[in-house]
């Protein structure tokens, strides 16, 4: 169930996986900053955070923990980057949202917002996946999913998301046409993203996710 930890490229995988998560929190950012409708997951994490009285990066940290306690019960393989990934990503959430505002009046500008969003968001999943690390834990699901009933990553993925927000919808989570949107569209982008780093998300043997970096 937990995946061992590599030391001699420990350092090296630290920065990679922390570059991951960087652009993580730069594509919730860019995301919810485009105030069309928040990412999925975000619309339930919100909500929550409203209810709670938290700041959502905050919240995305209690709901990291509690889709990692489902990914494990599926059996899903962890390992210290899953930990880093709900540790690491709501702070460099809350410091984008910090930075970064809603270009009122421009409704192009925050379509190509959320487009870049969703784009980047792609790109970070595969990187911090390669690492072999451990899968963050909605992406521990995403995979579980994938694993245990052999749909492909985008439909495993595009179906969390819409069961997602729809919970969160009914909490008050600010849905959108964006959320809808996103939800069509995250799917892709990780799987092209897989495609361009060439990551494989299990191994046939024992079914790890791994990456081939040229």
């Amino acid at each position: 169930m937990l995946k061992p930890i590599r030391w001699n490229t420990f350092l090296r995988d630290m920065l990679v996986i922390q570059l991951g998560f960087l652009l993580y929190g730069l594509a919730i950012a860019l995301i919810v900053r485009a105030d069309l409708g928040t990412g999925t997951w975000l619309v339930l994490e919100i909500a929550l955070a409203d209810i709670l009285g938290i700041k959502i990066g905050t919240m995305t940290i209690f709901m990291g923990f509690l889709v990692l306690i489902l990914a494990l019960a599926m059996r899903e393989r962890v390992g210290w980057g899953t930990l880093a990934n709900i540790l690491s990503i709501g702070p460099w959430l809350n410091l984008f949202l910090d930075h970064i505002t809603t270009p009122a009046g421009n409704l192009m500008f925050q379509i190509g917002m959320f487009l870049l969003g969703v784009l980047v968001q792609g790109i970070a999943t595969a990187i911090y996946i390669g690492v072999e690390a451990g899968a963050g834990p909605r992406d521990s699901l995403m995979l579980a999913v994938h694993r245990m009933t052999g749909v492909s990553v985008r439909m495993a993925r595009g179906s969390i998301e819409v069961i997602v927000v729809v919970i969160g919808w009914f909490l008050g989570g600010p849905a959108g046409w964006g959320t809808l949107a996103f939800a069509l569209l995250i799917g892709p982008a990780v799987q092209w993203a897989f495609k361009l780093f060439r990551v494989k998300p299990h191994r046939e043997e024992d079914e790890p996710s791994q990456i081939l970096i040229a």
